[in-house]
């Protein structure tokens, strides 16, 4: 079959590799018909090279329509068709039975002191092949892959992979009142789509900031209120004129470690690509190699009692953080991987007709797998617009 093969920093191919096979009785092998490009996908083609290897296969947005299933898969049949969350659970662990699925103890990574397996990442998260692929091996099938109808086009569900669960438990984690306000910090794919499902539970003033003029005019003809980081020299002097002199109630970080504003951190990061590999995953591990612009703004921007919903990744280990101003404000920080399943039941009513979310239109590019390689380069570069890449095999 044909996959997006890692092969070094800002290198990956389109390469011929072996079909997947049932090799454990709760597998299942899925024919995929969609696969998302994720922007943490980036991390992986420029920021996390220490920890891939030459040959892993990419990709954790993906859905298809089922091929094979192992006997210990009763709940699905050949020719379901189904979303792959981006971790991979048991569902039946103490840390599933807690709705935290990307802990599963049954995946958990011990060597490495990580949570539970991830499609396409690295590994720090098992190295299980992704599916930017034809085909794809689905472990733990009786309980990760989401059942969904037919009729619709893809576009309608295969965001419950990643983007969906994660920009939902991103706002959940915020925490912002009815009536209150929320900043949303990058107004890529998560930013956008935190945006929206905020405005839609009721928050009544949703603040984007991001650079990219496609991303703002998005998100503006959405209905948030939208602030571009280069016209303004004090961004969060911003948010408090335009949240009552305070400081937003709660501010969603969905930038992460590619944060703009460090520049000692970007050349820490691209230091670390150079490095030999055993020398980079040490310095990747133990020192703070983050640029922490997003989070700095946020902490600034949040009012006192606020809270920050951290949902962009970071990788550093000894990261510097404003203690003083974290304690002085009380500030409340809630963080991590998306708890796929701990979302599904709210969100897919959702993705009826109405399309509440703007889910159906919410791709910029739809590209043939065969054009992987351009299209990580595109989405990289932010050129052509664009936003949310969908991968078709």
């Amino acid at each position: 079959m044909k996959a997006v093969v890692w092969h070094g920093r800002r290198d990956v191919r389109v390469d011929e590799v072996p079909d997947p096979a049932v090799r454990e009785p709760t597998d299942a092998v899925v024919r995929i018909t969609s696969s998302g490009l994720c922007g943490s996908d980036l991390h992986l083609y420029d920021v996390l090279t220490p920890f891939m290897t030459e040959g892993d296969i990419l990709g954790h947005e993906p859905m298809g329509i089922v091929e094979e299933v192992g006997p210990e898969v009763p709940n699905l049949s050949p020719g379901d068709r189904v979303v792959m969350p981006f971790q991979i659970a048991c569902g039946t662990c103490f840390m599933c039975s807690q709705d935290l699925q990307t802990q599963c103890e049954t995946t958990q990574n011990r060597r490495f002191g990580t949570g539970g397996s991830l499609f396409g990442y690295t590994k720090l998260y098992g190295q299980v092949p992704g599916g930017q692929a034809q085909y794809l091996r689905v472990p733990q099938a009786h309980y990760g892959p989401i059942k969904v109808p037919e009729g619709p086009a893809d576009d309608r569900f295969l965001y419950l992979s990643d983007v969906l669960p994660t920009a939902w438990q991103a706002v959940a984690y915020a925490d912002a009142p009815k009536g209150g306000s929320l900043a949303v910090l990058g107004l890529g794919p998560i930013g956008d789509m935190c945006c929206r499902i905020a405005l839609h539970l009721g928050v009544e003033k949703v603040i984007g900031v991001d650079l990219v003029p496609e991303r703002l005019e998005r998100a503006r003809a959405r209905g948030v209120d939208v602030l571009d980081l280069t016209e303004h020299d004090d961004v969060a002097d911003v948010i408090r004129e335009r949240t009552g002199g305070r400081g937003a109630d709660a501010v969603i970080d969905a930038v992460g470690m590619e944060a703009h504003g460090s520049a000692v951190a970007e050349v820490a990061q691209k230091s670390a690509g150079l490095l030999p590999k055993k020398i980079a995953e040490k310095l990747m591990t133990t020192a703070g190699v983050d640029r922490l612009a997003a989070l700095q703004l946020a902490i600034d921007a949040v009012r006192r009692g606020g809270t920050i919903s951290i949902i962009g990744v970071y990788g550093g280990m000894t990261d510097p953080l404003p203690m003083l101003t974290l304690f002085d404000k009380q500030i409340q920080l809630r963080m991590g991987q998306a708890n796929v399943r701990r979302w599904v039941p709210e969100i897919l009513p959702l993705l009826t007709d109405e399309d509440v979310l703007g889910v159906d239109d919410f791709a910029t590019h739809h590209v043939p797998l065969e054009k992987a390689p351009e299209a990580y380069e595109m989405f990289q570069k932010k050129a052509d617009g664009a936003v949310k890449i969908v991968l078709r095999p």
